[in-house]
């Protein structure tokens, strides 16, 4: 939905099983259509979108296209964001590191990433901005050259040339969003600026790069980083980065004494990684590659942060909080700044594995809940239509 200041909100169609256009379809009629009858009944209705690989061939079809197309004028929706992080299949099965294939190393990544800038630039109405968000580059265990590394700023480099003609041959304003992530290449605000650094030099003169691509913030991601927003959107605007896209969601944040640890036991799954940054009382940070590698550790850290997004309604856990306040922070930063980002999703993806305390019986009643009380701290801080 349009936001005050051409800001635009919607969540992140991921939650959703969609391993191909079919899929996906399915979903946006089962839920999405649900979604917005209750949160946006007589406004237009943002689609935030995850297109896995096939299903982007699949709606690639320039009659698929027209279709949805059509669809979304005779529903009243609009794209303006698409998730093209992950390539493949999403939920049902184990995901953890493999959801980092192919990476940035890989063509098949770029070409992936292209195709979802042609399908964005006819799907994103006039006068609206259009983003992607993609890997931090790759999984930084999978880095072992310089070699790769050089394929990643490459493989990038041809995407942004893309991006570019895109932009050009429909009229459109179109970004690529880079969203660090622990473990990942670019995994903190600083790692990023880093990789920025290193994309500049090895093409020395070309200005294009922060025009056509940009950071995608998670809040999870970098609450569990313990980076605190002010520091983040400061960093980055003083090396000129642009702010793609704001992902809305949280982390759990406990003390990890044992009948926590035990409770822990609960969010341990197979499907997806959960990374643990715990800090130490004179401030230094561990990281874990996943949930169960911390809990199997005897340590006796102050505290831990872990990428288990729950939703942002929740107030109230067993054991510990979660970092709500990073989000919220975040968004006072927006309220003051009106150009600082226009593009705000909702992510919380973990439906299908949340412990039954913490998850609504369907999902479209979490994603309403979410809804509610995101435009709720939208509405307190002066940033929503008719509210400025």
């Amino acid at each position: 939905m349009q936001l005050a200041n051409k800001r635009h909100l919607a969540y992140c169609t991921n939650i959703h099983r969609g391993d191909d256009w079919f899929q996906t379809m399915a979903g946006l009629e089962s839920h999405t259509l649900d979604v917005k009858s209750l949160v946006s009944p007589d406004q237009p209705y943002a689609i935030g979108l995850r297109l896995s690989d096939s299903a982007s061939r699949q709606l690639s079809v320039p009659a698929t296209l027209k279709a949805f197309q059509k669809w979304l004028v005779e529903n009243d929706c609009y794209v303006f964001t698409i998730n093209g992080l992950p390539f493949g299949p999403f939920h049902g099965a184990r995901i953890k590191d493999q959801v980092y294939f192919p990476d940035w190393t890989s063509p098949e990544r770029l070409e992936y990433t292209k195709r979802l800038f042609d399908l964005l630039g006819q799907l994103v109405p006039v006068g609206i901005e259009g983003s992607v968000s993609t890997l931090p580059g790759s999984y930084k265990h999978l880095i072992t050259s310089e070699d790769q590394k050089r394929q990643i700023r490459d493989h990038l480099w041809s995407c942004i040339d893309h991006i570019e003609q895109c932009s050009q041959r429909y009229s459109r304003t179109l970004h690529l969003g880079v969203e660090p992530e622990p473990g990942g290449l670019c995994g903190t605000t600083q790692e990023t600026i880093q990789f920025f650094k290193e994309m500049e030099s090895s093409r020395p003169g070309d200005t294009r790069l922060k025009t056509f691509l940009g950071v995608s913030y998670n809040t999870c991601h970098l609450a569990v980083e313990y980076e605190k927003p002010v520091d983040v959107v400061a960093n980055l605007q003083s090396d000129g980065i642009r702010l793609s896209k704001i992902h809305l969601s949280s982390a759990l944040q406990i003390v990890p004494d044992q009948p926590t640890r035990e409770w822990l036991g609960r969010f341990v799954e197979e499907r997806y990684l959960h990374q643990v940054v715990a800090r130490s009382s004179n401030g230094n940070l561990h990281h874990y590659q996943d949930l169960d590698l911390a809990l199997a550790q005897s340590t006796e850290e102050e505290e831990w942060r872990i990428r288990f997004q729950v939703p942002l309604y929740t107030t109230t856990m067993p054991h510990g909080r979660t970092t709500v306040d990073h989000l919220l922070g975040l968004l006072d930063l927006l309220a003051d700044r009106r150009r600082l980002c226009l593009h705000l999703e909702i992510e919380t993806y973990t439906w299908e594995i949340l412990p039954p305390e913490l998850k609504e019986s369907l999902v479209v009643d979490q994603m309403v809940r979410e809804y509610e009380w995101t435009l709720a701290q939208l509405k307190q801080r002066r940033m929503l239509l008719g509210v400025c």
